[in-house]
């Protein structure tokens, strides 16, 4: 080993300070031989009984540290923040800019020279990356990998995008309750993130393709025995990048994200991977835009068949070949000659990646979508940008321009959203304001607005719904989130009002409210909003509404780019 060891100023010297740090670990049963001149090698753990998703990382940590001790490190397991959708209130994206920080200030104030990041749950994923990216260390990120295949009479389920559809059907009246109501036992069969291509999924999947995690780790179902010996691999090699002094942001390049968003467009992944990946960027040198996604965008075929914008899941796709051999499909659209944590570069995994089954991983002429399987949309009604994912949007939809159906309140549109007599057609746009990252503190994922009950009871499963919150890579349908400047802070989504015009381009990447400037600019001389939030007056709360950015910018603390 050349380079000196951080650890080395807490364990090596013969001093008061070192006499307390040693005696600290033999306090735990560890001899002075795995204590001194060895590298020490953090594991910073998400464990939560609080998120299902992670439940399982304690195991995962157990041999992460058999790999540790193998390679000739020593391990040190600490707890760090664990964010998961279920229990979380407001939402757990609240929180993620806080866990980054908890990352960070743990890597940088422990007596560690590398670490390993235990992921599980969508928000623990970028939040790890983020913090670790600040910190930068030798780094290896390890996902807890996603749950089994759903099952409930006989169908495979994929969380959540089928509980969202049968919850459709049950409001329809084509199921019953008590049929609803059986699901849940059968839904999630595993410890494990959502096994469809929701966030989870998604993030980890364009860990794996920038080379962040060794291969197979994103798609290897989580109770699976082979992650156990990833986790034992990680532990190695983690050792290894000590030794060799790596650290983390030399896997932060622009051509990494390149290759991170080509994965997340071929993936058919989550929209809420934008918001992550622009604050990932945020934490380096690298510059990266909302444009660099519609360039990668225009020119990727979605070819994963993964729920919700096909029909597999994730063990499907590993059993495939997983990420590695869906970025053989589309090797001429990746910098290959990029290094990865495993200290292959991508072009060797690639070149010994195989694809098992082309109905899960498509070729390249045969996608599910040809390009396109996100678009970034600007205009009037978003000068700043809004989101769609096309792969999982109706085509009758891609132009379309439609009256507007306004709500100013998640609690607004879901009081009224079930009337009879509400005037709404397949034409409508349905329209949600507050939720973005300040009137929604901290942008929830209630993009996702149900369809009128008026309109199910006629057979009509989708219509344009747009909003400045976000939505659960799971959901679907033809759904524009994101929108900014959000409505709280004065965008124009805010002087939108029912009735209004709203045209939606797909072709044009255009997204523009049809109303005469001198209208919208009276509207705005008159506006006088009766929304409120609960505003922070002291805590996180109140340093979240004091930094915040906007979606464009990744969502993170203006104090906290780099």
């Amino acid at each position: 080993m050349t380079n000196k060891l951080k650890s080395e100023k807490w364990f090596g010297e013969k001093n008061l300070e070192g006499f307390l740090h040693r005696s600290g670990m033999k306090a735990q049963g560890w001899p002075e031989n795995l204590i001194k001149d060895r590298p020490i090698i953090g594991i910073a753990n998400s464990f939560s009984e609080a998120v299902h998703c992670n439940s399982h990382l304690r195991t995962l940590a157990e041999h992460v540290k058999k790999g540790i001790l193998v390679a000739g490190g020593t391990p040190i397991e600490f707890p760090v923040i664990s964010l998961g959708e279920f229990f979380l209130s407001p939402t757990s994206m609240y929180l993620r800019n806080q866990m980054s920080i908890d990352v960070e200030e743990m890597i940088k104030g422990l007596p560690i020279d590398g670490v390993v990041l235990l992921s599980g749950c969508d928000k623990t994923t970028p939040a790890m990356i983020m913090g670790a990216a600040s910190a930068n260390i030798p780094t290896i990120l390890l996902p807890g990998g996603p749950s089994l295949r759903g099952d409930w009479k006989g169908q495979e389920l994929g969380s959540c995008t089928d509980c969202r559809r049968y919850w459709t059907e049950l409001r329809a009246g084509n199921i019953t309750q008590s049929d609803y109501d059986s699901m849940e036992e059968g839904i999630y069969r595993s410890a494990g993130h959502c096994m469809v291509a929701g966030t989870a999924s998604t993030m980890s999947a364009i860990s794996e393709g920038m080379g962040l995690t060794l291969e197979g780790a994103a798609t290897l179902p989580a109770v699976d025995s082979r992650r156990l010996t990833l986790s034992n691999n990680t532990g190695q090699r983690i050792v290894e990048m000590v030794k060799e002094n790596i650290k983390f942001k030399e896997f932060l390049t622009k051509e990494s994200f390149h290759n991170g968003i080509t994965t997340l467009m071929s993936f058919g992944g989550a929209t809420n991977a934008i918001i992550h990946l622009l604050a990932i960027a945020g934490r380096t040198d690298v510059k990266l835009s909302l444009e660099d996604f519609n360039l990668i965008s225009e020119k990727t075929p979605v070819i994963a068949n993964l729920k919700p914008a096909g029909d597999k899941l994730m063990e499907d796709l590993h059993y495939a070949g997983g990420v590695s051999g869906l970025l053989k499909n589309v090797e001429d659209l990746i910098y290959k000659n990029v290094k990865t944590v495993s200290g292959k570069k991508l072009s060797e995994i690639i070149l010994n990646a195989e694809i098992y089954n082309d109905e899960v991983i498509k070729l390249k002429s045969k996608p599910i979508n040809e390009t396109g399987s996100i678009a970034i949309l600007k205009g009037t009604l978003a000068p700043k940008g809004a989101v769609i994912k096309v792969a999982a949007a109706s085509k009758k939809f891609y132009e379309h321009t439609g009256k507007a159906l306004v709500y100013d309140s998640a609690q607004e549109l879901s009081d009224n959203i079930d009337n009879p007599d509400l005037d709404v057609n397949e034409d409508t746009v349905l329209v949600l304001r507050n939720n973005g990252p300040v009137g929604g503190q901290g942008m929830p994922e209630s993009g996702f607005l149900p369809i009128p009950k008026k309109l199910l009871d006629k057979g009509i499963r989708d219509i344009v719904r747009l909003s400045d919150a976000r939505m659960s890579g799971t959901a679907f349908g033809t759904i524009i989130l994101h929108v900014s400047p959000e409505s709280y802070i004065g965008g124009p989504l805010s002087l939108v009002k029912t009735g209004d015009l709203i045209s939606i381009s797909i072709k044009n990447k255009s997204l523009d409210l049809l109303v005469d400037e001198e209208i919208l600019l009276k509207r705005k001389k008159e506006s006088k909003s009766t929304y409120e939030i609960n505003d922070y007056k002291r805590g996180y709360g109140f340093i979240y509404n004091k930094h915040i950015l906007q979606a464009e910018d990744g969502c993170d603390f203006d104090f906290l780019k780099a």
